[in-house]
């Protein structure tokens, strides 16, 4: 099963092909600003019963170059077989559309990106019949985004960058900024940012801070994400009124409530145990008695 941040990864460059270009200048190559960009099939499968799908596959046009078509791969780890499944996909494509074709291959972590960077051939090293030497990004090569007006000049490629260097300190200070530069624009283009974002730093503990910053700074927005976080914070308040609400009878009714009994109370997150104990709370004949029966 795909997981959210190998979906971030590639699905970016979808919803705003143009960030290729804009990348391709921290890779080392000269890539034109695409007059135009297609979103292709993904499905390379041919009669046989293997299937192959590249993750994110567009056409681009430019005045300089002409067309070309771009695969991207968004990779976790190293997986000795992907190198020769690119080899097909790159092959294929060319094969299928008459057109040059490039490899991008989206990493999070600086080993797996030093890994998928070596050139690869297909045949011995004296006849190299076909030599694989994709395009890398990762946390070595991507901006460290740190400064909003920064964030603000290209929204996207921020939303890149604390994609690429989720799993690294400095990804806190890149959340800040794209938050930050994410107050002043519009809904349409904040929501997928958000989105993509949130998707990119899968269950790293950034992910945290990015939800906090979301319901903090962009209260104002209706993502997805935003509402999941405020439902959040709804349910916590659920909680910490149903957890008062249980020591208050037991105090009224003049029972002593030992340090450990308060500290069970106000760290249960859940409403349905809280209204549990409360019941319990009217007719218990000591406080720890409210935990009888279970949860």
């Amino acid at each position: 099963m795909v997981s959210p941040p190998h979906e971030a990864m590639h699905r970016i460059f979808q919803h705003d092909p143009g960030l290729f270009s804009r990348v391709s200048r921290f890779l080392g190559v000269d890539i034109p600003k695409p007059t135009g960009a297609t979103a292709l099939p993904t499905d390379l499968t041919e009669a046989s019963p293997v299937e192959r799908r590249v993750d994110t596959l567009l056409r681009f046009e430019t005045a300089e170059q002409g067309p070309f078509l771009l695969a991207i791969e968004a990779q976790g780890k190293k997986d000795p077989d992907k190198p020769a499944s690119w080899a097909y996909y790159v092959a294929y494509l060319w094969t299928k559309y008459r057109l040059p074709t490039a490899l991008l291959v989206v990493c999070q972590d600086y080993a797996t990106a030093k890994w998928a960077q070596q050139p690869v051939t297909s045949g011995p090293a004296q006849m190299p019949a076909l030599t694989l030497r994709p395009l890398v990004v990762g946390p070595h090569n991507m901006p460290v985004i740190t400064e909003p007006d920064e964030a603000r000049a290209d929204l996207i490629l921020a939303s890149l960058a604390a994609i690429t260097h989720a799993a690294e300190p400095v990804v806190n200070a890149i959340l800040k900024a794209l938050s930050t530069a994410l107050r002043d624009a519009p809904e349409d283009i904040a929501d997928p940012i958000v989105e993509f974002t949130a998707h990119g730093l899968g269950n790293r503990p950034a992910k945290h801070l990015w939800r906090n910053l979301v319901a903090t700074d962009l209260s104002f927005y209706k993502s997805y994400i935003s509402e999941e976080i405020r439902d959040e914070g709804r349910e916590q308040g659920r909680a910490q009124q149903g957890a008062q609400d249980v020591l208050l009878v037991l105090e009224q009714r003049g029972l002593d409530v030992s340090d450990e009994v308060r500290t069970r109370i106000t760290e249960c997150g859940d409403p349905e145990v809280l209204r549990h104990w409360l019941a319990r709370a009217v007719t218990a004949p000591s406080a720890e008695a409210v935990f009888e029966g279970g949860e």
